[in-house]
């Protein structure tokens, strides 16, 4: 179809539409009538196919601006789930390997007594996955034990473990056992366990614990080290409240994945210390 704009009324009163003339020739209407009578049906029928032609332009365009909105939304969108997916690549990536995400300040080294401890692996990836950790990591014994594997260890072979998202990565054999001689909770002297307890609070800290559960942690402590048994001079009540320590910090642990869930383990319960 041609653009009606483009045409031009044809001479109605030349030779050639002599044909188109005659059925119009009556005795009232001439030849010269007859042309203008042609000439006025041309000129109507053009204004209708322009208007026509309007039309589907108008159309036309509005489609291709539906079209190229349709293309729009889609590339943004591809764009909006190829960041998301770059995103959540990245944050796996910080996950699987966080080691290699830490932020080095630029300082000169600490003085020693400003360093920080350095804590079993093992312990740390036990802090990461939310699962009970002996208190012994923390004591002097269980640090000097750490610093002496990380001098000294050359193992290099590599174990499979599962992540929190239930994702495999392969991590060092060192890291996966626990030390030797590890001591349990209750049978650490007082000392041992008081001063292991804010080397454990900070460790919580520096590995991203909710700082809700961190209080509450630290509160519990607390409330264990005003007990009445932690300055007895009886040695089994003092070991009692040690028991009741770990047995419930180890519950706790395991209740909180649990559709039943934790509870505030800063709530000492006095007849269950008793009973111990």
């Amino acid at each position: 179809v041609s653009d009606p704009n483009l045409e031009h009324c044809p001479d109605f009163t030349s030779i050639s539409f002599q044909a188109s003339r005659a059925p119009l020739l009556t005795a009232t209407t001439d030849d010269g009538q007859a042309a203008v009578m042609l000439q006025t049906i041309w000129v109507a029928t053009n204004a209708t196919l322009k208007a026509q032609w309007q039309l589907q332009l108008d159309e036309d365009a509005l489609a291709a601006a539906e079209q190229q909105r349709l293309l729009d939304d889609a590339n943004a969108q591809r764009l909006v789930a190829h960041a998301l997916q770059e995103a959540a690549a990245a944050e796996e990536d910080r996950k699987k390997n966080r080691l290699h995400h830490i932020v080095i300040p630029d300082r000169p080294r600490p003085k020693r007594a400003a360093e920080a401890v350095l804590v079993s692996d093992f312990a740390l990836r036990k802090l990461d996955k939310v699962q009970f950790v002996e208190l012994y990591y923390w004591t002097n014994k269980g640090l000097a034990d750490a610093k002496l594997k990380f001098l000294a260890t050359d193992d290099d072979s590599m174990v499979p473990t599962t992540a929190l998202d239930g994702s495999t990565s392969w991590i060092a054999a060192s890291v996966a056992r626990p030390a030797a001689g590890v001591i349990a909770d209750h049978l650490l002297s007082p000392l041992d366990f008081s001063r292991a307890i804010p080397r454990f609070i900070a460790s919580l800290e520096q590995r991203g614990w909710d700082n809700s559960r961190v209080i509450m942690l630290a509160n519990f402590f607390g409330a264990l080290m005003l007990h009445d048994y932690w300055t007895s001079d009886n040695e089994l009540e003092q070991r009692a409240l040690l028991t009741y320590a770990e047995e419930q910090r180890r519950a706790w642990h395991i209740a909180i994945p649990l559709p039943s869930g934790a509870w505030n383990l800063a709530l000492l319960d006095g007849e269950d210390i008793y009973k111990t």
